[in-house]
């Protein structure tokens, strides 16, 4: 029996057309994660900020394959758009600091916030997952861990405005695209 009487086709459209969104952004994300482009990243961006309002739409739930497709998709995008967003974001604050061999930032003679990158990708993937998994006790440990990591590094000025501005732009983007599945899943 149809749960959707004569319109189960239309909604399956549209649920379909749905998936597309959350998808292609995190195709965008990956893309502008592997060759880093403005434009790319404002696409994964567009697409992430479409799927958050298309998820906030349907009066009827989701099939249980569509949330997790949806799911997948988003925390693709999480993890993998985060590093571009970040890097625009980071662009725009530029203050006079010479970016190190390691990627981090070099005060003096020393290299700070070494892996940032690789810190920002297991970042995104824990805030997300916690948002995702509906635990945000786990945020606070995510926190913890990277500010107590990080806190020798802080001393400078500019530095703890990076790291400010890296883990807020981080965690938005992460926290965004969590929230596609919390509203598919309404």
């Amino acid at each position: 029996m149809d749960v959707y009487g004569p319109y189960g086709l239309l909604v399956a459209l549209g649920w379909f057309l749905f998936v597309l969104c959350p998808v292609a952004a995190a195709v965008a994300a990956v893309l502008a994660w592997r060759r880093p482009s403005r434009l790319l990243t404002i696409l994964a961006g567009a697409l992430l900020a479409v799927s958050l309002l298309a998820a906030a739409l349907p009066a009827v739930p989701a099939p249980t394959v569509v949330t997790a497709i949806t799911t997948v998709a988003v925390l693709v995008a999480a993890v993998a758009g985060g590093s571009p967003a970040v890097r625009l974001l980071l662009d725009r604050a530029v203050v006079d600091e010479r970016e190190g061999a390691n990627g981090g930032v070099v005060v003096g003679e020393r290299e700070v916030l070494r892996g940032g990158e690789v810190i920002g990708l297991l970042e995104r993937f824990a805030v997300a997952g916690a948002i995702v998994a509906g635990v945000p006790e786990a945020l606070a440990v995510v926190i913890a861990i990277k500010g107590v990591g990080r806190f020798t590094e802080l001393e400078n000025g500019a530095v703890r405005e990076r790291f400010i501005i890296g883990t807020l732009g981080s965690w938005i983007w992460a926290a965004a695209a969590a929230g596609v599945v919390l509203l598919v899943r309404t």
